[in-house]
């Protein structure tokens, strides 16, 4: 059933196929997972640390990702998983902020898997939120539709739900269309945030080649996520490419080590933490272009949900 505006006006909606399209603006996955650390990093989380690992859950490859920031309220994961909301500001005097126009998180995750669920805690609040491609085929949606659960953090009785116009809906879509079947299970990954505040992100149904393998290669190093040989013998083809780049360009842990000319934040690969190199320092010649933008533009988009 359309949805209308008080002026009597039809609302857009998005089409959950968006997401797919939306996420091959990264062509590659190591830049969606840089994606995903740029939003840890972004002054407004105030990450310290963000840790990166893979493990097996419910029959299922994933990919987590998980920092010790400010987390975020109801009404900000909601404008997280929303498109065109944004938080960030750059100001004269301030920092500008990394992804004005809210769309980093939704294009990092759906090129890394199909489906993420993200559990936050804000200190007095803790919220799961899904946004999938399989639950949204499963029900036929015709608009992007994200269940959001909150749950009191404060308090002594676990998995204290708390009531609002969808949560109880949202839950159960949760509990039946992902990898966690129970409160119990929410509770598990909330408790392992590793403090009252941070968010983790559980991505499933990771993006496969060709051959059917997962695009990444989390098996060769227990230590490091790699591109699989067939990938890097296609880089390796570019004659143009120097030997240095195209070894940081397949393996994960070289990427990140020189992600960031001033990093903001530490990274943990598969428990290791993840040195800095200063690239700048080992050329021989070197010229600074700081970019500052003069001003931002954010775009705003409402989905309502959808009714039978």
């Amino acid at each position: 059933m359309a949805n209308y505006t008080e002026q009597g006006i039809r609302l857009s909606s998005m089409c959950p196929t968006f997401l797919n399209s939306n996420s091959t603006s990264h062509t590659w996955p190591f830049s969606a997972v840089a994606e995903l650390i740029d939003n840890a990093a972004d002054p407004g989380v105030f990450a310290k640390q963000i840790w990166i690992n893979v493990h097996e859950e419910a029959d299922h490859l994933c990919m987590t990702f998980t920092d010790n920031g400010g987390g975020m309220t109801p009404n900000k994961l909601h404008k997280m998983l929303s498109f065109g909301f944004t938080d960030k500001r750059g100001g004269r005097t301030s920092v500008p902020a990394i992804g004005v126009y809210g769309n980093g998180f939704k294009s990092g995750s759906m090129r890394l898997g199909r489906d993420a669920l993200i559990f936050t805690k804000s200190g007095g609040c803790q919220s799961v939120g899904m946004l999938s491609q399989t639950y949204l085929e499963n029900i036929k949606a015709q608009s992007v539709i994200v269940p959001i659960v909150p749950f009191n953090q404060q308090t002594n009785i676990l998995y204290s739900l708390v009531v609002t116009e969808d949560s109880e809906a949202s839950l159960a879509a949760i509990l039946k269309h992902s990898i966690v079947s129970s409160q119990e299970q929410i509770q598990t990954h909330f408790d392992s945030i590793p403090s009252n505040k941070g968010t983790k992100i559980l991505i499933w149904n990771l993006r496969r080649a060709k051959d059917g393998n997962p695009e990444m290669d989390f098996e060769t190093d227990p230590t490091d996520f790699r591109l699989p040989e067939i990938q890097i013998k296609e880089l390796q083809k570019n004659e143009h490419q120097s030997h240095c780049l195209i070894i940081n360009m397949f393996v994960l842990q070289a990427y990140l080590s020189i992600l960031y000319l001033r990093p903001r934040i530490q990274i943990i690969l598969r428990g290791k933490m993840i040195p800095t190199k200063m690239v700048s320092q080992q050329l021989a010649h070197v010229e600074y272009d700081v970019y500052k933008p003069h001003f931002s533009v954010s775009f705003h988009f409402t989905f309502a949900p959808e009714r039978k």
